[in-house]
């Protein structure tokens, strides 16, 4: 079984320059976890997870640094604070651009399943050989293709 046969080929993606708070927004009314950023050629620039997201706002405790005779101190801020100075930043900011790990259309679904678990992600995009986002593959995405064929053979 290959990844194109149980893909999602109509992808909810952000475009690098939408704010924090529009793919919040993006999060809530399409009831996703997770997106590819993509250029406007459909190249992929990066992921960003509801975990990026909650990294980004999360509350910061007071600091003070001491760098030998000059100090810094660092206000404590709870996470409307945070969202508030936060929320106009581009997603592409917080977004993971280095290392991404994707899949191919034509990848086995072993391949997907393993990334998938390897690395706990809950969501891999599928990417063509010019690097174009042509689908995404979630875990649930697996779990049912799986429940559909091989455990209804096994049956």
């Amino acid at each position: 079984m290959k990844v194109k046969e149980f893909m999602i080929t109509d992808v909810i993606s952000a475009s690098p320059d939408m704010t924090l708070a529009e793919v919040m927004a993006l999060f809530v009314d399409k009831k996703v976890g997770g997106v590819p950023i993509c250029g406007e050629d459909g190249e992929l620039l990066g992921m960003v997870t509801d975990g990026d997201i909650l990294r980004a706002i999360q509350p910061i405790d007071r600091q003070i640094f001491d760098f030998l005779l000059y100090m810094e101190y660092a206000e404590e801020k709870d996470v409307k604070s945070r969202l508030d100075d936060s929320a106009d930043r581009t997603i592409i900011s917080i977004a993971k651009k280095k290392n991404l790990v994707t899949v191919s259309p034509e990848d086995k679904m072993d391949k997907a399943v393993k990334l998938l678990s390897q690395h706990h992600f809950k969501k891999l995009p599928v990417i063509d050989k010019n690097n174009r986002v042509v689908g995404v593959i979630s875990r649930g995405d697996v779990i049912r293709k799986i429940q559909a064929t091989i455990l209804k053979d096994l049956s």
